[in-house]
């Protein structure tokens, strides 16, 4: 057996315009969706996590490397 599409089937809604979209004022039809988490995350016990520190330092990396590259060719065409 297959699932149901998340979305209704234009063919069979009401008050759609043509193209699907629905009159002004008008609620469009409701599709599947997913609840998101029962509790809040909690807080992490650093202020600056493992993964963010990962992140600063590549973002930092690629903006030095970006700067050598356009010095690098600066100079070479003067």
């Amino acid at each position: 057996m297959t699932a149901l599409p998340p979305d209704p089937d234009p063919a069979r809604t009401p008050a759609l315009e043509p193209g699907g979209g629905v009159t002004p004022g008008s609620t469009p039809p409701d599709s599947a969706q997913t609840s998101g988490l029962s509790e809040p995350q909690p807080r992490p016990r650093r202020r600056i996590t493992p993964a963010a520190l990962v992140g600063l330092v590549a973002v930092a990396l690629f903006v030095l490397l970006f700067v050598v590259v356009a010095l690098a060719l600066a100079l070479h065409l003067h």
